[in-house]
């Protein structure tokens, strides 16, 4: 058996999302000798950055290069691939439906969602073309790169002590942002400059840099600002209607805003339909995180998958050999 674009009438499990959490999913289900479909629109939320980092053996490996790796150790599987997207997702009795985007409807009987999250960018212009290099919103993931550099800030002013208290562990050069007059308390404003953390009130114009590089803000009034580094805080946004569709909880507001409510192993309040990775709340968004939880709700899937079938009468319809 090996891993194809060959599709059945009917799988298992399907997988939509084929980055680190559906493809982790879809190797745990493949050596449970399953049928798997992954659905992968291709749509990466790390694909701008130059490498994968705090994941171990795989330090620095490039996004592309680790889904081209997840893919390749999936051959001997029965696992599928549809390249594009699925737009639309039924309950049944037996499982799910869902529609793939111009190949028809595909049953199965649990579905994986690792759809992720979105990243909803400030609108500076400049940011975009230095996201995922210079401009970052996870120091776990980037900051040793910009080690010792000049950082800035771009953050709410509720998470400003928050944010300074992690930032300083990669670069004593801080400057907060404020983009626009401060509203920062005065105890927090305190705390900053006891940490030596500069504070600039004025909205961020622009942004300056060269091949992927910060140079400078420009901020209001002309004013220039040399940095290296600025750490932004985006909004996020389901990138996919499906868990909307199938009734899942999502979260309402707060840091977590947007993502899916689940149980510790990402099963949702709909029976047989797990979320995994950046999608899920019960996570930490990282790529070490992601393959966990993939792993992790692909092993729960199989298992009552098992359940259910020494529960059928004598006779019944089993899995495909």
């Amino acid at each position: 058996m090996t891993a194809s674009n060959r599709l059945y009438d009917r799988y298992d499990v399907v997988v939509v999302g084929g980055g680190p959490a559906g493809l982790s999913a879809a190797l745990v289900l493949g050596r449970a000798c399953l049928e798997v479909l992954v659905c992968d629109s291709g749509k990466g939320r790390n694909a701008p950055a130059a490498g994968v980092h705090g994941f171990l053996t795989q330090d620095g490996t490039p996004p592309a290069e680790l889904r081209r790796i997840g893919r390749e150790q999936l051959r001997p599987y029965e696992v599928h691939f549809h390249e594009g997207a699925v737009v639309d997702a039924r309950k049944t009795e037996g499982g799910f439906e869902v529609t793939l985007d111009k190949a028809g409807v595909i049953a199965c009987r649990k579905l994986i969602l690792a759809t992720g999250m979105a990243d909803v960018l400030p609108e500076i212009p400049g940011l975009r073309e230095l996201w995922g290099t210079s401009v970052i919103h996870c120091p776990y993931c980037h900051g040793w790169e910009h080690r010792g550099q000049p950082w800035a800030a771009l953050v709410p002013p509720e998470t400003a002590i928050e944010t300074a208290t992690t930032l300083l562990g990669w670069s004593n050069q801080l400057t907060l942002l404020t983009n626009g007059p401060s509203r920062l308390a005065p105890d927090d404003r305190a705390w900053l400059e006891e940490h030596a953390v500069e504070v600039v009130e004025g909205r961020v114009e622009r942004l300056e840099g060269n091949g992927g590089q910060l140079q400078a803000i420009w901020l209001e009034g002309s004013r220039r600002l040399e940095r290296e580094v600025l750490f932004v805080r985006t909004q996020l946004r389901q990138p996919s209607d499906l868990p909307k569709r199938l009734g899942c909880e999502l979260i309402a507001d707060g840091p977590k805003a947007g993502m899916v409510r689940t149980d510790p192993f990402g099963a949702t309040g709909v029976e047989g339909l797990y979320i995994v990775g950046d999608a899920s709340h019960a996570g930490v968004p990282s790529v070490a995180s992601a393959v966990a939880e993939g792993s992790i709700a692909a092993t729960l899937a199989s298992k009552a998958i098992f359940t259910e079938e020494t529960q059928r009468p004598a006779g019944g319809p089993v899995r495909r050999e």
